[in-house]
């Protein structure tokens, strides 16, 4: 998430009350999460386990809490709590706006696209040519459609992260502030479920096609000319690259890769990442070749059994 303008250093401590280490005027251009921060953005880190990956990534500004040695070229900010501070950022940046309208005035919608009666199309969204966006879907604000989309009944484009803190007073949720970002010539299916980026975008691109009732986390990124049949559910920070297939009722973990071509089969689940090219079953997810190879002694093995018996 960019800012609108760039801030200081100390402006930014000053929103979030911290010390920072660094100079007033170092310039602040955003603030990402760890997998897609850019040079100028902040990160934050709040566990001893991720301080060197945080300090070592592209990230130009830390959040973090406890007081370290600030690597050339960076800038600190010391605070006590940064997953508290990283959500008073979000929404200095990206405060919720409410809709008075069940179109909101500052939407951009393109030529020969219909919307169909009882669609929310939040603030600032941006809707290409050519599109179909069915009854009762709700756009979130900040969405971008492109152009020959088709978007069934029932959708829900733009909701929040599920990502929490978990504290001894309850779970402490982490504010989004992305967005969903569909590509030209996507469908997407009834009852779909896409959630915006917490600081990124939600991403699926051209030419896609969603089946009916999927979810799609936070910040997963699904590649061009994908098939994803009803009921997976893709957890977020997910990479599913190009022409992937995902058969019904696949369940994927947050903060893997799907190589390129790969087809996931009914019902799997899938652990790690998987190597493009080659067609996967179970779960945990395998090479289908040696599942149905498992699967087949599996049935010999009663018959194993009664002949040990006899014996």
């Amino acid at each position: 998430m960019k800012f609108p303008t760039p801030f200081s250093l100390k402006q930014i401590a000053d929103i979030i009350s911290a010390k920072y280490v660094g100079p007033d005027d170092f310039k602040v251009l955003g603030m990402n999460e760890i997998h897609v921060v850019e040079q100028g953005d902040i990160v934050f880190v709040d566990h001893p386990k991720y301080y060197d990956k945080a300090l070592q990534c592209n990230a130009s500004v830390v959040l973090i809490n406890k007081e370290v040695s600030c690597p050339e070229g960076k800038a600190l900010l010391i605070s006590d709590d940064p997953f508290r501070d990283f959500n008073v950022l979000t929404h200095f940046f990206k405060p919720f706006e409410k809709a008075d309208t069940l179109v909101a005035n500052s939407a951009k919608i393109g030529t020969n696209t219909i919307i169909q009666p009882n669609v929310f199309i939040g603030n600032n969204v941006i809707i290409g040519d050519n599109c179909v966006i069915h009854s009762n879907t709700a756009i979130y604000d900040n969405s971008i459609i492109g152009n020959n989309v088709i978007i069934h009944a029932g959708c829900a484009l733009g909701g929040d992260a599920f990502y929490y803190k978990n504290r001894p007073e309850g779970f402490d949720k982490l504010l989004s502030g992305g967005r969903v970002v569909i590509e030209d010539h996507v469908e997407i299916g009834t009852l779909c479920s896409i959630d915006k980026g917490v600081t990124g975008d939600t991403t699926i691109k051209e030419g896609t096609k969603l089946d009916n009732q999927i979810q799609v986390g936070h910040d997963t990124v699904i590649g061009k000319k994908c098939l994803i049949a009803s009921q997976t559910g893709i957890a977020g920070c997910v990479v599913i690259e190009d022409e992937v297939t995902i058969w019904g009722q696949v369940g994927i973990i947050s903060g893997i890769t799907i190589g390129k071509k790969a087809v996931i089969m009914a019902q799997s689940g899938v652990g790690k990442s998987l190597e493009g090219g080659k067609s996967y079953l179970g779960s945990p997810a395998i090479e289908a070749r040696e599942m149905i190879r498992q699967m087949a002694y599996a049935k010999e093995v009663p018959d194993l059994i009664r002949k040990y018996n006899k014996k």
